[in-house]
């Protein structure tokens, strides 16, 4: 099979290529997945450059959020048979035709999503409701500050925070793609570039943001601090910037706002039941059309290099799909 192999760990991203791997064989709780489709993360690119809290020695294959049709079963495999669609994710494996997933990281394809949308959805609305759930509280009628909203991760965010009932606010550094939020969903958007921490105080009367989801840190996360209501919430997602902020303690302590760190995956490692239902609830919400993941474009697998650059160069709004069978 195909399959886009990271053979060196390389800021620039030169140590990936496409091969040609033997098919995988699935082990006991697994299934083997003929990929219909595979959604570019972020941390897609940092596992190889190798600046991800998940190390993977070379050779491996990327990819975490994937969905296709079952073509084997593992031992002891209950509840899914072959040829059933199906989506999810794994640590590594997506970007090829064919990858291995444990069945505890699956869920039945909802048949109102195509298979690029449920690749779309996983990581990023997980990742969304545990932030606006678990970590940050965010009450109906609360005010919700989306920074890096037009990325998958954001936009995710909008989407959970519309439909907990908060009034969103969104963030981005290009007018044209901000334009594209509001109508998504956001109340609000603003250009970091112009500043946006007068903004926030104009629109909530003063108060400041109840709740805000920070994927880029850095000065995002700086001026952020400087717009947060008392006792709100700042949750830390990432540092997309490229730079990790600090925060002097008298901040938090005059303006009585905690700072949260967010990892949804280890949240539910950490908590199996609460992550059980985390992912029960997201894909109930897909199946009710509650949600609704966006796709910014779909590349043949031999592109998967092209996608991951759009995604380093802030071309998205939402999520790149790589299909291996364009």
């Amino acid at each position: 099979m195909r399959a886009f192999v990271c053979t060196e760990l390389t800021d620039d991203l030169s140590g990936i290529e496409i091969r040609d791997v033997p098919v995988p064989e699935p082990g006991p709780g697994e299934v083997r997945v003929q990929l219909k489709a595979t959604s570019v993360n972020f941390p897609d690119i940092l596992i190889c450059q190798g600046k991800y809290q998940l190390k993977l020695e070379p050779p491996f294959t990327p990819g975490m959020d994937m969905a296709g049709e079952i073509d084997a079963l593992g031992e002891g495999v209950e509840g899914f048979e072959i040829g059933d669609a199906v989506a999810g994710g794994a640590r590594f494996g997506g970007f090829a035709e064919y990858a291995i997933a444990p069945v505890a990281g699956l869920q039945k394809k909802p048949e109102n999503m195509s298979f690029a949308e449920a690749a779309a959805y996983p990581a990023a609305y997980l990742t969304a409701y545990v932030s606006l759930v678990r970590r940050g509280r965010l009450q109906a009628g609360e005010t919700l500050l989306v920074h890096g909203a037009s990325g998958g991760v954001g936009l995710a965010a909008v989407d959970v925070g519309k439909l907990l009932g908060a009034h969103v606010i969104a963030t981005g550094a290009n007018d044209e793609k901000l334009e594209q939020v509001v109508a998504y969903g956001a109340d609000h958007a603003l250009n970091v570039e112009q500043g946006f921490k007068d903004r926030v105080k104009a629109l909530t009367g003063g108060r400041g943001a109840d709740v805000i989801y920070d994927p880029v840190g850095g000065d995002v996360f700086d001026e952020s601090v400087r717009c947060i209501a008392f006792d709100g919430r700042l949750l830390v997602i990432g540092f997309t910037s490229g730079r990790i902020a600090d925060v002097p303690t008298n901040m938090p302590l005059i303006k009585g706002f905690s700072v949260v760190g967010v990892r949804a995956g280890e949240y539910g490692r950490q908590f199996p039941e609460k992550g059980a239902e985390n992912i029960q609830q997201i894909w109930d919400w897909a199946r009710e059309g509650k949600t609704r993941p966006r796709v910014h474009a779909e590349v043949p697998l031999s592109e998967t290099l092209s996608a991951l650059r759009m995604l380093e160069n802030r071309e998205v709004v939402g999520k790149v799909i790589v299909r291996p069978d364009l």
